[in-house]
């Protein structure tokens, strides 16, 4: 009998690139309000902004 895999199945769309940013008190201030309001992770967010700039 073959043994199964444990964990996650591999995702069709991984997320395996990485950015590191460098931010301001302000900037994390609204970051993190932005987090908050919305019920998101920081970096959600990031995505959700990266997307609306790309809507322009």
């Amino acid at each position: 009998m073959a043994k199964k895999k444990m964990g996650r199945p591999p995702s069709e769309n991984p997320k395996n690139m990485r950015v590191d940013v460098r931010l301001t008190e302000e900037e994390m201030k609204l970051l993190d309000e932005y987090c908050q309001k919305e019920g998101v992770s920081r970096p959600q967010a990031l995505r959700n902004g990266i997307r609306a700039l790309h809507k322009k």
